[in-house]
């Protein structure tokens, strides 16, 4: 394989057959549980990264259903999202990412910079409650219940919020050296997004501390709020927001 087939070719990793294909990265009828929650806030200062800055005190447990997504099959993914500001503009940075499934492990943290570990979420619903469960290994890192379906909330207005809300990821990729040859705040958008349900509940959260899996170091001190949320959307791929190496 001479050089220039090698500039043409490469995509991803391994070269000759890469662990996810070139997108778009399109996801139907991807089921979100989302509980809203107050935390420390001096806490969440230190985990947001400049230029960000938090938006308040909260965070965003969710738990996703990924039952057809495209390149990279049915899998199920939990974590934390802090809401944030840039400039005055609300966003929401990704902080922790937990799924059971290697293709988007390796896809979204060579592509965007999410911060994906291997895992076992799940999302399901038992009898009247929808049941969000994290596990690392074989120890409970996070459970989440909601009232299944209790109150319909505006789709309409949820699918404008996901379609303008940007997102932001710190993505990191090490030179040879073990020094940061990437070191980048990624921007990006949810794109053709169509919610077709949205609802409320009430709702608990546990997390359990874990060496390995800390998000119990942003600890749960009120349930603000629960969503499920059903929708079809396309992620889409990024823009260098900042770039702390330059």
């Amino acid at each position: 394989m001479n050089i220039d087939a090698i500039r043409e070719q490469a995509f991803a990793m391994p070269l000759t057959n890469p662990a996810f294909p070139r997108g778009p990265y399109r996801f139907t009828n991807r089921e979100f549980f989302i509980i809203t929650y107050r935390t420390d806030p001096a806490k969440l200062r230190e985990v947001v990264p400049e230029p960000l800055q938090p938006a308040s005190d909260l965070v965003n447990f969710e738990f996703i259903r990924m039952p057809d997504s495209t390149g990279f099959g049915d899998y199920t993914e939990s974590g934390q999202v802090i809401p944030v500001l840039l400039g005055g503009v609300a966003g929401n940075y990704t902080h922790a990412m937990y799924l059971n499934d290697h293709p988007p492990i390796a896809g979204g943290r060579e592509l965007w910079g999410f911060p994906k570990k291997l895992a076992c979420p799940r999302l399901q619903v038992h009898t009247d409650t929808l049941v969000g469960e994290l596990d690392y290994g074989p120890v409970r890192v996070a459970t989440a219940t909601m009232g299944y379906k209790h109150q319909v909330l505006d789709a309409s207005a949820q699918q404008r919020s996901m379609i303008n809300t940007p997102n932001f990821l710190l993505k990191i990729i090490p030179h040879v050296d073990g020094s940061a040859r990437i070191c980048e705040l990624v921007r990006f958008y949810l794109k053709d997004v169509t919610v077709h349900g949205v609802w409320s509940g009430p709702a608990a959260l546990a997390l359990f501390p874990h060496a390995l899996a800390p998000v119990a170091e942003l600890p749960v001190l009120e349930v603000v709020e629960a969503r499920h949320i059903i929708a079809d959307l396309t992620l889409g791929l990024g823009e260098v927001e900042f770039d702390y190496l330059n």
